[in-house]
């Protein structure tokens, strides 16, 4: 055999695997079975049948190609048929192998990235146990090699997120390609065989693509079926393509997201519910004003428990909460008491010998060093002041300036590269890095430049907006490692478009899609249905750490909040599949954030014990955890820091109409809204082209629902989709004019 040719950026290949050895001699010797041709593009699709596989072989004439596992067929395909395909089908194919009926079916969407979609079925004449199945994806030189391809892989699955490989095929310049396994397709596989898809699309080039899922050998086979005659879906694979394998950190990032734009309207999203957070709000205010477990006295103040009657004050979990009560109270237009008693305690946090927020009062036990901070917490209570001060509130102005200085002084002391813990008083660093890449909280640039550019606004000393800028430019060249915290991370894509709508230049625009990409990489864009993950929605929820087990809700709301900034700074020039995600997250985190709450959830579905303290299904405060896997949720614990999710919620989404008997439900956000008449309403939703949007109006009062005239600009009506006497639903554009009329 010939020495392995060279890749990029890595020396030659190590080695390659059998299944390499054999797709390269069936290439070179012509003895795959052509079974059909298709056209997407300018690519070609070739389906061949091999000796363990159909293959679908994608070429750009001269430019190399990937081969696509389409079916596991050991012993070879026999009795191939392409019946008439079915609505959306451009091919049907249909054999037998050793282990029983395959079914293939083959979609085509010729955009300007072109998508090729396959899902494969199988029924076992026998129930099948699963010991091993091969990757699905290799890539091709000009010769049909999978050897001498030169690519690179920018980003594969992380954990239970997206099973996302995004690659380039640089030799021949072939272009690059996002590969998106649809792990909601395959529930019925992972339930039957007892497995979960963890890490399991990624590989090591030019072998990539997914490797299914097995139960662990232990020194015996798996002993958990495929039952015999029923048929599953065992691979559901699209392929996004993109003519070129070049650009620069910002373009790879945009690339990404406009890739996966097209994947995502290609597959089926699951619904969402209408979901009453203006009561969620109200059993939340009222629990944590009563509940003894929710707050405790120091200092004759009165603070919030991080969690459920435990763990100290703490500033970050004070100023949050009282953050979003104070949106809560503007959106209701009635005084909050609650409010005023939380935030004549926050003062007490601040060390006028440092000049900043301590995370903790100074009474705080010995158990803990009140010393140590994690990065991110310096600067998210400023966040929240930075929100108050811009609200008019005086007093969280000036605790917003007086610590401002400290904030800057660590930024300059880490040079924009912040540690995961150091100690507030010298800097010295307790945890560097949270890898062995020497990575530390990656993202915090991006909520550190979020807070100059408040204090910027608040004073208009363009110090603060140089700060920003410098922020944002020390994170260049992170790419798919930029994400930290998911929170942290969006709010730097918000920082970066506000910077981009003050100064007009472009790359902070381009600089966004940088920090998206991060995020959008460790979202799960699927829904669970393993173990106890039935009774509740996962579906786009992003796993609170880059790489933690669990999706939070406190990270998820900030996140919320910081794309509702980040799309009411965006205009024409945002990259329209960005805006589409971006609404398609917010959307679905008004659907899947209900499950946090114990209530929710049945009994067996909460973990009997819990790091932190216990949970009490009877409070309205979330579980901090809900696991892709299935676990039970509640294992870290019960929340109260966020209780805060409700009233953002509410506030957001749910809109007064005044001296009407109801109010108006908007899953996405109005960008502007006006009142022709007293029984009219006209606004405007920023969502994705070709998305929709649920429309709900509530009765808030004794009075009868009157009737409703909901229409399009054209005037085409729309009917409700639901309607009973205390609510009617209507699924309208996400992009574009919606008129609501009422009366009888």
């Amino acid at each position: 055999m010939e020495p392995l040719p060279a890749r990029s950026g890595s020396g030659r290949l190590p080695g390659v695997s059998p299944n390499l050895l054999l797709l390269r001699e069936e290439l070179r010797s012509s003895t795959m079975k052509k079974v059909a041709e298709l056209g997407l593009g300018d690519l070609g699709v070739e389906i061949r049948a091999g000796r363990d596989a159909l293959w679908a072989i994608v070429r750009r004439p001269g430019k190399g190609g990937l081969a696509l596992r389409a079916a596991y067929a050991l012993g070879g395909c026999s009795n191939i048929r392409t019946p008439k395909p079915h609505e959306g089908e451009a091919l049907r194919v249909e054999f037998t192998s050793t282990v029983g009926r395959h079914l293939v079916s083959f979609r085509l969407q010729e955009d300007a990235l072109p998508v090729l979609r396959v899902i494969s079925r199988v029924t076992p004449s026998v129930p099948l146990l699963v010991p091993f199945l091969p990757r699905d994806l290799f890539a091709l030189d000009a010769n049909d090699d999978p050897a001498g391809a030169v690519g690179v892989v920018e980003a594969a699955q992380r954990g239970m997120n997206g099973g996302v490989d995004y690659f380039r095929l640089c030799k021949p310049a072939f272009g690059s390609v996002l590969y998106f396994q649809n792990f909601t397709s395959l529930n019925p596989y992972f339930i039957a065989t007892g497995t979960t898809p963890d890490g399991a699309v990624g590989g090591e080039w030019p072998e990539i693509g997914f490797l299914p899922p097995t139960a662990p050998q232990k020194g015996r086979p798996p002993l958990d079926p495929l039952p015999a005659g029923e048929e599953v879906v065992v691979l559901d694979t699209l392929l996004a393509f993109h003519q070129d394998p070049d650009g620069d950190e910002a373009e790879m990032a945009r690339r990404y997201l406009s890739l996966l734009g097209s994947i995502y309207r290609q597959i089926e999203p699951p619904r969402t519910d209408y979901r009453d957070w203006v009561g969620r709000a109200e059993a939340s205010l009222k629990d944590l004003d009563r509940a003894n477990e929710a707050t405790i006295r120091h200092y004759g103040f009165r603070y919030i428990h991080p969690y459920t009657a435990t763990e100290y004050p703490d500033s970050m979990v004070q100023i949050s909460v009282l953050a979003a009560i104070r949106d809560y109270e503007a959106w209701k237009q009635e005084e909050i008491p609650l409010l005023a008693e939380l935030k004549r305690g926050v003062r007490k946090f601040y060390d006028a010998k440092l000049g900043t927020l301590r995370r903790y009062l100074p009474n705080v036990g010995k158990d803990k060093d009140k010393d140590a901070v994690d990065s991110w917490y310096l600067y998210h209570p400023l966040l929240n002041l930075g929100r108050l001060a811009a609200d008019g509130d005086h007093r969280a102005k000036r605790l917003f300036l007086d610590s401002i200085e400290f904030g800057i002084e660590a930024a300059h002391h880490f040079k924009y590269h912040w540690p995961i813990q150091y100690n507030v008083t010298d800097f010295s660093v307790i945890t560097a890095s949270r890898d062995e890449e020497g990575l530390g909280q990656t993202d915090v640039g991006g909520i550190y430049a979020y807070v100059m550019l408040q204090a910027f606004e608040l004073t208009d000393d363009k110090r603060f907006l140089d700060e920003a800028r410098a922020a944002i430019k020390a994170a260049e060249g992170m790419r798919f490692n930029l994400n930290y915290q998911a929170n942290l991370t969006a709010w730097g894509a918000s920082a970066c478009l506000r910077l981009w709508r003050i100064t007009g230049e472009k790359t902070y625009l381009r600089q966004s899609y940088v920090y998206l990409a991060s995020f959008f990489h460790n979202v799960v864009v699927w829904e669970s249905e393993i173990g106890l993950a039935k009774h509740y929605r996962t579906f786009l929820g992003a796993t609170a750490l880059h790489d933690a087990p669990y999706m939070a809700l406190y990270e998820c709301f900030d996140s919320f909040s910081a794309f509702e900034r980040f799309l009411k700074d965006s205009g024409p020039d945002l990259d329209p599949a960005v805006r589409m995600l971006v609404s398609e997250y917010c959307r679905y985190t008004l659907d899947r954030a209900w499950f946090y709450y114990p209530a929710s959830l049945p009994p067996e579905a909460i973990a009997e014990k819990s790091r932190n303290s216990y949970v009490d299904r009877k409070l309205s405060f979330p579980v901090e955890d809900l696991y892709v896997d299935g676990q039970p949720a509640g294992q870290v614990g019960q929340e109260i820091y966020g209780a805060g999710a409700a009233f953002v919620f509410a506030s957001r989404t749910f809109h007064t109409v005044s001296g009407a008997p109801f109010r108006m439900f908007c899953d996405h956000f109005l960008l502007a809204s006006e009142r022709p008449s007293e029984s009219a309403l006209a606004f405007q939703l920023g969502g994705g082209d070709g998305r929709t949007a649920r429309l709900s109006l509530v009765r808030t009062g004794r009075a009868k629902l009157p009737e409703f005239h909901v229409a399009t600009p054209s005037e085409e009506a729309i009917e409700p989709c639901f309607r009973d006497e205390d609510r009617v639903d209507y699924i309208v554009p996400a992009n574009g004019r919606v008129t609501l009329r009422w009366g009888t």
